[in-house]
């Protein structure tokens, strides 16, 4: 059995974060319910990362849907909610990410709520939390990525900002939720009692760089330094950073620089045995480096690194990781079934309780796929 087996999350949610949370509570046990407007439902399903669809909807709304059952209902038709409330007083959690406001002009406030249900959890997503000046501002990753400061940490010194190239604050936040939910049902357990859980885009892109910024905040407010050659982190000296070999590219994470420079056959490097240089001449050792690994192969290379404990690694496109054995052995890799029966390949939960890997045939449902099963069960 699965550990959140029993228990019913209603998912008002839409994009990425929120979905994404309900999905992994699902992958953990969790009974999902979706719930949609009749017309159109979750947004994201005509939300495209690609040009690729899968039975009229994006693969996006696929990948964070899946395992769930759909329920149509218009929340502004009081009939319909009459009927979510009812879902709402047998629910164990409920998930939202409408803007701030939203749910209390619906009646579904998070105090309406508890007068129905005190012991549900009721987990609330938003862009920038739900007081201050930017509170109705529209909750998106890449532009909470560039108000958060992110983007100044990654690309190289004389390049612009470099946004990372996936929803970071999306699943961040989805991340966060989960843990909130998590921690709220344990309490729950002991003293009966739900609570609400909430989340922000912003607060969550802040606390993934709570290292860095602990250092700007101590460091008497500096700026992060990006490195001008190959920078792969503004804090982090010589050698950090992703090379160019002269059939693919190495990444080198920390080391002794001297080290390095016995191990590799490059002499200039020997000169930096100052620990502090490989600071204040960052650059001046990634260059070298840089002009010096292009000489051999990357096989080459980490046959004479790895044996010597040197934290370095290949790196890898997608279509070269799914041929290693390394990959292959991790089985991350699923196949679940769309509503009319079209398969789609995509990527199990990656949590392991008890050693069991947790994988579900069931994909992301059609608007209202499960209407007539979950009135009847439910008597709505």
């Amino acid at each position: 059995m699965k550990p959140l087996s029993d228990l019913v999350v209603l998912d008002f949610s839409q994009f990425l974060a929120g979905p994404a949370a309900a999905m992994r509570l699902a992958d953990l046990g969790a009974r999902v319910i979706k719930i949609e407007r009749p017309q159109g439902g979750d947004i994201c399903r005509q939300l495209y990362i690609s040009n690729l669809g899968v039975e009229g909807d994006s693969t996006l709304f696929h990948s964070i849907n899946r395992n769930k059952e759909g329920f149509a209902a218009d929340l502004k038709n009081p009939e319909h909610l009459v009927a979510v409330r009812k879902l709402i007083a047998a629910a164990d959690v409920l998930v939202e990410n409408f803007r701030p406001g939203v749910m209390e002009k619906l009646g579904l406030s998070y105090e309406a709520v508890k007068a129905i249900n005190p012991r549900l959890v009721y987990a609330t997503v938003t862009g920038y939390g739900t007081k201050g000046p930017w509170a109705g501002k529209p909750g998106q990753d890449l532009l909470a990525q560039s108000m958060s400061g992110l983007t100044w940490l990654s690309g190289d010194a004389t390049g612009n900002p470099v946004p990372m190239g996936l929803a970071v604050a999306d699943l961040t936040t989805s991340a966060h939720l989960v843990q909130g939910i998590l921690a709220c049902l344990v309490r729950r357990g002991v003293t009966g009692r739900g609570g609400r859980v909430e989340v922000s885009l912003m607060e969550s892109i802040l606390d993934l760089q709570f290292e860095v910024i602990t250092t700007h905040l101590n460091d008497g407010g500096k700026a992060p330094n990006r490195s001008a050659v190959n920078n792969a982190h503004a804090y982090l000296g010589a050698p950090y950073g992703i090379y160019a070999t002269s059939d693919g590219h190495l990444a080198l994470a920390m080391g002794q620089v001297p080290r390095l420079g016995e191990l590799l056959g490059c002499p200039a490097l020997l000169a930096y045995t100052d620990p502090k240089s490989w600071f204040s001449h960052r650059d001046e050792i990634k260059a070298t480096l840089r002009d010096h690994l292009p000489t051999q192969t990357t096989a080459h290379w980490l046959s004479i690194l790895e044996p010597a404990d040197i934290w370095c690694a290949e790196v890898m496109s997608w279509e070269k990781l799914r041929t290693t054995p390394g990959y292959n052995a991790l089985d991350m890799e699923q196949e679940v079934l769309c509503p009319a029966g079209t398969p789609l390949k995509t990527l199990r939960c990656p949590i392991r309780i008890d050693g069991e890997i947790y994988k579900s045939a069931a994909g992301a449902p059609s608007i209202g796929q499960h209407n007539f099963q979950i009135k009847d069960e439910f008597s709505l």
